[in-house]
């Protein structure tokens, strides 16, 4: 259940980009830099005031954004004046690209319907310096096409347990395990004409290294070691030792999020 703000204040939304290589993740994390860290003290410093920020989805250490949204409550203000401000104190790694008020019951986690992801691969013999920062460079050349045939095994509402890190939370002071059921809509592989290979996935939610571990089992469909067959036995087999390697974060980019 999504809270309006309290009296006197609205709530407001931002569209936030950031190169995560440098960051600990977006969650705020006292004693290392996190992109939320950043956001939620540059916000505060700006305000005046203790500031709670809510995001649609929380990137891992080394992952990036191009379509990250943020939510927050403040006194009414001028939101051109703020966005400025930020992007003043975030600048160069992070970028505020558009901030605006919101209805009161808008929240940036909870109101999304779904979250777009984007894995890129340099897929060639030598590397990139001018990539590197935003691709997981193979060497090998991969084969899409029984790629292509493994991700159709993970579209639907499906327990992700064998490519999701098991999370405990506690309900009513009694712990138990996060539910990793989820709901992929799509997932779709290409090849561009610079040895990209682009794997864009969209579901309602992601568990954690969800992402990278369907990328790095679909790494090992291309490369010949796993049957593209055997991508459905891995999903029901719900045991995260039957999946592929986690890709590294550098090549993920949280694209987009539909309200």
């Amino acid at each position: 259940m999504v809270s309006p703000p309290p009296s006197g204040m609205k709530r407001y939304k931002a569209f936030v980009s950031y190169d995560g290589t440098d960051f600990h993740g977006f969650a705020p994390n006292p004693g290392v830099e996190t992109v939320g860290g950043l956001l939620r003290s540059s916000i505060e410093r700006i305000l005046g005031v203790e500031t709670k920020l809510t995001c649609a989805g929380r990137t891992d250490a080394g992952v990036h954004a191009e379509g990250q949204v943020i939510s927050f409550d403040a006194e009414p203000l001028n939101e051109q004046k703020l966005e400025k401000a930020l992007n003043k104190l975030c600048s160069p790694h992070v970028a505020i690209r558009f901030l605006k008020e919101v209805d009161p019951l808008f929240d940036a986690r909870f109101s999304a319907k779904c979250r777009k992801y984007r894995y890129q691969i340099l897929n060639q013999t030598q590397s990139d310096p001018f990539m590197q920062r935003y691709v997981w460079h193979i060497r090998d050349q991969l084969d899409i096409k029984p790629m292509k045939k493994a991700a159709l095994s993970l579209i639907g509402e499906h327990d992700f347990s064998s490519f999701c890190r098991k999370r405990a939370i506690t309900i009513n002071g009694i712990e138990a395990e996060a539910s990793l059921i989820r709901n992929v809509y799509s997932i779709d592989i290409s090849r561009t004409d610079r040895n990209l290979i682009e794997i864009w996935i969209t579901a309602s939610s992601f568990c954690h290294q969800m992402v990278r571990s369907v990328t790095g089992t679909l790494v090992e469909i291309g490369l010949g070691r796993i049957a593209s067959d055997e991508m459905s036995l891995i999903l029901q087999e719900r045991n995260r030792n039957s999946a592929g390697r986690v890709a590294p974060p550098n090549g993920l980019t949280l694209m987009e999020v539909e309200y």
